[in-house]
This record gives structure tokens, C-alpha cells and sequence, in this order.
């Protein structure tokens, strides 16, 4: 409780000024936010004109894409496999999200519980911390990683300040989320290279797991820590 008397001061004087300065990026640079998220020749064009730099370019766009995760990372991860093919893509992509990643688990992990507060909802803080409770840290997190419709920009923040240590971090965050960024590199690529059948089947299955995953996540969240507390009470 300590801890977090001491650090409820500056966290909630950090959140103002981290939505200050995202709201202020998002409107000096809107017009070219824009051209980047709906159009993928625009975004290959700007990619291609950094020359060697193309590859930085994207990565740093993948880790604004985590760190300010009102942008739909599909998108962007999309995007990836459409500029840089299939294995570079994902590369990338993996590079660009576990450095994102890296940002928003030690934000939660230096302003603390108050700080993630405000920016989610505590009922939904509540409800990851059921799943992820003592004992069950890594299990859960990976599970939740893994469900798609779940944001895994928000667990990265929560992971902060739970007692899940670096390493497991970055070991749950990306094996959960490997799926995903395969995925979404697979239709990129395929839609860049023509093959739209392949590319279809992707998208179809991928909107039926989101959709299903973002509809019945309470109740997955729920199955998962009345699992996990099962496991638990057997072993």
C-alpha cells in the first residue's frame, strides 16, 4: 500500500500529459497518420523512400502502434507483410511489438496500479488479475496473449505491475501473440503478391476468432481462471 500512496501523485499526473502529448502527435501529424493507416501503397511508399532506413522506419511505426493503442495493430502488422514480405515482415513486426510492449510493461510497472487505472477500466484490471493471480501469473497472461478480441496493448500495462518478471513477460507476450503477427504477415504479403484466395481465408478465419474472442471475452477470461484455479487447487 506504500508503494502506492507514494507513486499515486506522479501517476496521475503522468497520465494528463501522456493523453496531452498523444492527442498533440495525433493532430500535428493526423494527415500523415491518415495516408499511413488507409492506404498500404502509401504506407510502402514511405517505407520504400527511407531507403536502408525502410526497416526502422516500420519498426518505429510498429512500437507507436503498441505504446498508443488506440490504433488497430492489424493494421499496421497487415502492413508489414504487404512491404516487406512474409519473413521479413514478421521480423519486424515481432522486433517492432516486443519494443512496444517494452514501453507500456515498465509504464505500468513505474507509475504503478494508479497510473493503469486511468487509462482502463478497474473492472476490467479486476478481471485480467483473476486470470492471472498468484501462481498462475505466466498460464494466464499466455492464455490471454493468445484469445483473440482480448487488447494486448492493455495486458503489457498490467503485466507492469504484477508480479510477472521481465523474461516471462516477454516469453508469454510473444509466444501468445505469434499467431497473430504470422497472420496477419501471411495476408499482407498474399494480397501484395496477388494471391487473394489464401489471403481471404485468412482474413475470414482471423474475423471469426476476433469476433468470437471480443463477444464472449468475459466469459473466456472467466473459464480461464475457474481453469487455472482447478489446475491450481489439484497440484
Amino acid at each position: 500500500m506504500d508503494r502506492v500512496r507514494r507513486r499515486s501523485p506522479f501517476a496521475y499526473a503522468a497520465f494528463p500529459l501522456f493523453i496531452g502529448l498523444t492527442v498533440v502527435l495525433v493532430l500535428v501529424f493526423r494527415v500523415e497518420l491518415w495516408n499511413f493507416f488507409k492506404d498500404r501503397e502509401a504506407l510502402r511508399a514511405w517505407i520504400g523512400g527511407r531507403g536502408a532506413l525502410g526497416p526502422l522506419a516500420y519498426i518505429g511505426l510498429q512500437v507507436i502502434q503498441v505504446v498508443i493503442f488506440m490504433i488497430p495493430g492489424e493494421i499496421v502488422q497487415v502492413a508489414g507483410g504487404y512491404v516487406f514480405g512474409f519473413g521479413l515482415g514478421s521480423l519486424y513486426t515481432v522486433l517492432g511489438i516486443a519494443l512496444g510492449s517494452l514501453v507500456n510493461f515498465y509504464a505500468g510497472r513505474l507509475l504503478g496500479r494508479p497510473f493503469v487505472e486511468s487509462l482502463f477500466a478497474r473492472e476490467k484490471i479486476e478481471r485480467v488479475e483473476r486470470v492471472t493471480g498468484s501462481g498462475k501469473g505466466m498460464a494466464g497472461f499466455f492464455l490471454l496473449f493468445v484469445i483473440p478480441g482480448i487488447p494486448k496493448d492493455v495486458l503489457c500495462y498490467i503485466a507492469g505491475f504484477s508480479s510477472l518478471g521481465l523474461p516471462a513477460f516477454l516469453a508469454v507476450s510473444m509466444a501468445g501473440r505469434l499467431p497473430g503477427i504470422l497472420g496477419s504477415a501471411y495476408m499482407g504479403s498474399a494480397a501484395y503478391s496477388g494471391a487473394w484466395r489464401g489471403a481471404a481465408i485468412v482474413l475470414v478465419a482471423a474475423a471469426f476468432l476476433f469476433a468470437v474472442g471480443l463477444a464472449f471475452k468475459e466469459r473466456i477470461q472467466e473459464g480461464i481462471a475457474r481453469l487455472l484455479e482447478r489446475r491450481k487447487g489439484g497440484s
